[in-house]
């Protein structure tokens, strides 16, 4: 199932959402500021175009100072939006069986994009 919901998956919409993560990705990164937050935001556009056959693993400082400091800012800035879109996308999904592994790969991909700092998408 991996290698075929992976195409479908980049044909209907995971492309463009992964592109969009990249793209806000590099603009944060234009300030010095933002650069932690980009490289998250890139990783999860990486992350976005492949979600099948993948597991979220956390690093072994996760829960460092800094670490936890930067996943509050990005839940605060950008992390609860794209939850909601993430569980907006996945309820619409599970109207139809045939969505049902799209709407799980949503919900897999809701605690990377609450709290990326400390995880990965492998």
């Amino acid at each position: 199932m991996g290698l075929f919901g992976n195409i479908i998956w980049l044909i209907f919409g995971g492309l463009l959402t992964g592109l969009g993560y990249i793209i806000g990705g590099v603009g944060l990164c234009l300030t010095v500021i933002g650069i932690p937050f980009g490289i998250q935001s890139i990783k999860l556009g990486i992350a976005n175009f492949l979600p099948f056959d993948k597991q979220i693993v956390a690093h072994e400082q996760t829960n460092s100072p800094l670490r936890v400091t930067f996943n509050i800012i990005w839940l605060i800035f950008f992390g609860w939006e794209i939850v909601l879109l993430h569980l907006l996308h996945a309820l619409l999904l599970t109207i139809t069986i045939i969505g049902i592994p799209f709407a799980m790969q949503h919900i897999k991909l809701i605690p990377l994009a609450a709290f990326p700092f400390g995880r990965d998408l492998r």
